[in-house]
């Protein structure tokens, strides 16, 4: 596994920035040195300094501390839609895969229905729906997701099912859910995986941009997208307040696009071993 992990060393690099982002949104009332929503009318824009590591935002916030829990926020989001993301799109892709036929001409008429509408819109109009709010946002994203989800599972379904364990565990007479749950998810978990790992620099974005509308997170919820919002007022004197915020979202989506990448080399049994 360390031969495998060393040929890829921007996938390494990104599963241990995203091991300390994790660790770090985990961690965060203990490592943040301020509350989120604490306000400080007295060191309003304070420049970077050994009480604000980072400096203060327009309303006397800790920037430093608001990136933190920025990142909570984030994570939370993107764990709970990957799961509904998982949970429908692997039971659509396998029922599709598996069983064809009729079941399989309905499923993907319906996922292709969905591909008709662009994600970021569709999501913008379920939240504009349902209301603003991080929960809205987790609907709406994990309802534009999922399509994606289960055209990979069904097209590796497709060929798992005519393999030979697979016809052998049917000459026995077991049962189709038992196969599937047995022979063939099993053998899904590496393409599950890597869809996750790509999804997630998606949703990630797709969050962002949503708070960046005001459809997501809430003042005084601090997300990444959000604080990009709050401080375009400021761009021209005080750049550093949208530096901070966009520099996080960019590396944590590319870091999650690496590992996916490397993730896919890795477990491509096509991939010629050096």
């Amino acid at each position: 596994m360390w031969r495998e992990w060393k040929r890829h060393p921007l996938a390494l690099a990104s599963l241990i920035y995203l091991c300390g982002v994790v660790a770090v949104a985990l961690a965060a009332p203990w490592i943040a040195p301020y509350r989120y929503d604490a306000q400080n009318p007295e060191a309003v824009l304070q420049p970077p300094s050994a009480q604000h590591l980072l400096g203060t935002d327009e309303l006397g916030r800790d920037v430093f501390s608001r990136l933190i829990y920025g990142a909570r926020v984030s994570l939370t989001v993107v764990v709970q839609v990957e799961l509904l993301e998982v949970l429908i799109g692997v039971t659509l892709g396998l029922l599709a895969g598996y069983f064809r036929g009729r079941v399989d001409t309905f499923i993907m008429r319906f996922t292709d229905m969905m591909f008709a509408f662009p994600d970021i819109l569709l999501a913008i109009l379920i939240v504009a729906i349902l209301g603003p709010g991080l929960h809205n946002v987790f609907i709406a994203l994990a309802l534009t997701g999922w399509p994606s989800m289960a055209r990979v599972v069904r097209s590796q379904t497709l060929a798992l099912r005519e393999r030979e364990f697979v016809e052998a565990a049917r000459a026995v007479g077991m049962s189709h859910v038992r196969i599937l749950w047995r022979h063939i998810l099993p053998n899904l978990l590496p393409t599950v995986v890597v869809a996750v790992t790509v999804n997630a620099a998606g949703v990630v974005l797709a969050e962002s941009a949503l708070s960046f509308l005001g459809l997501g997170a809430q003042p005084p919820t601090p997300s990444w997208g959000r604080m990009i919002d709050d401080a375009r007022q400021l761009m021209r004197s005080h750049p550093m307040l949208l530096v901070y915020p966009a520099l996080m979202l960019s590396l944590t989506v590319m870091a999650l696009n690496f590992l996916g990448d490397g993730l896919r080399d890795m477990w491509d049994p096509r991939r010629t071993k050096g």
